[in-house]
Order: structure tokens, then C-alpha cells, then sequence
């Protein structure tokens, strides 16, 4: 599911480029304080420790573009198995093919990403898929349509895109394709906010 926000504001009230679009950092450098705080309205006291995992969580699910129902889940998912909960969550997220496809270089944004895929633009293991929330596993093949339209639009984001590229993928762009070596790990991420706080915040609301 899509969150519809202004994205100018988001990045305002967040106090960090979340999408990693330059202009948005562009728009933080000319407005650093969030929305309205400049036509001086009265200063808030400190944030509330609550509050503050409010905003870190916020920092993810709009980074990622996950519902909040989505999010919970995957906290439950990820409280359930092996290892630290909240490297599991990292992983999680970035397990998801619209993030992948984001992470291969196929798509400019995370947004983009889930839209080309909601379009059925790609296969894994040769099979047509259109669910961005879908967990991609190891050694899955993602390939992409033989259309050229898609194929350009692709060739044209490679060009320009900017987005870290996911060291867990093996990626052949001549191809237009990747490989899933390994599942992806929270040191292989730089977080958009701290995930423990995030953690902390479901499991007082659980």
C-alpha cells in the first residue's frame, strides 16, 4: 500500500532526507525546521521518549512506504525469529521486492520501485510477479520483462540513479537482471533512524 503524504513535509518534520532524493536535502538546508515553525508558532517542549520512537518509526515506515499494518506484522515476523529483533527488521524490509528492485537500480525511488512492480515490469525465477511486500530469498533470479519500453525505462534509471546499491545482490545490468547471493543484513544498511527505538515502540504497544 502506498502512503500518501506530501514528501516535502515528511523530510520537514522528520528532520532527515528519508527518500534520498538531493532535492530534498536542498529543501532541508533552506527549511531545517518543520512545517510552520517558521511562522513562528509557539516552540513545543521536549519530545516525550514516546514521541520519539513515534518519529523514528515513522522515519521507516515512510522511508520503506509501508502501511502500518504492514509494519507491525513484520515486527511481530521479526520478533518471532532467530537472532536480534531488530536486525531482523532491517532485513525484512530490505527483503521486500519493491526495495530490491530499488537496491538493483532499476527504480530511482523505493515509490517508483513498488509501481513497476505493482505493473508486473518483472519475474522472479521466471515466473511474473506484482506484489511489492513479497519477500525475495536466496538465490531467487529477478529478471525483467522483454518489453522495450520497460527495458528503457530501466537502461534510463541506471543512468541516473543514486540509491545504494544492495551488496546482497549480484547484479548484471547488461542483463537487466539479479541475483539474490545472500539475504541481506542490517550491517549492510545505513538506517534511515534507530531501529531500537522502533522496537521499543511495538513492544510497548503490542
Amino acid at each position: 500500500m502506498a502512503i500518501r503524504q506530501p514528501k516535502g513535509k515528511t523530510v520537514r518534520r522528520l528532520g532527515i532526507n528519508i527518500y534520498g532524493n538531493p532535492k530534498y536535502d536542498k529543501l532541508l538546508s533552506r527549511k531545517p525546521n518543520g512545517p510552520g515553525k517558521e511562522r513562528g508558532m509557539k516552540k513545543r517542549g521536549k519530545m516525550s521518549v514516546y514521541g520519539e520512537q513515534l518519529k523514528e518509526k515513522q522515519k521507516f515506515r515512510f522511508a520503506y512506504g509501508i502501511s502500518e499494518r504492514q509494519f507491525r506484522n513484520l515486527f511481530r515476523k521479526a520478533n518471532r525469529l532467530h537472532g536480534v529483533t531488530s536486525d531482523n527488521m532491517i532485513s525484512l524490509m530490505e527483503q521486500r521486492l519493491d526495495n530490491t528492485i530499488y537496491r538493483m537500480g532499476f527504480a530511482v525511488s523505493r515509490a517508483q520501485a513498488r509501481q513497476m512492480v505493482s505493473h508486473a515490469y518483472f519475474l522472479i525465477n521466471g515466473k511474473s510477479v506484482n506484489i511489492p511486500s513479497m519477500c525475495v530469498s536466496v538465490n531467487d533470479v529477478i529478471t525483467t520483462k522483454d518489453k522495450k519500453g520497460i527495458q528503457n525505462l530501466i537502461r534510463h534509471n541506471l543512468t541516473v540513479n543514486q540509491g545504494a546499491r544492495g551488496s546482497w545482490l549480484s547484479i548484471d545490468n547488461e542483463a537487466l537482471s539479479a541475483t539474490v547471493t545472500v539475504l541481506p543484513a542490517a550491517s549492510d544498511v545505513q538506517p534511515v533512524g534507530h531501529i531500537q527505538s522502533v522496537v521499543e515502540y511495538y513492544s510497548r504497544n503490542a
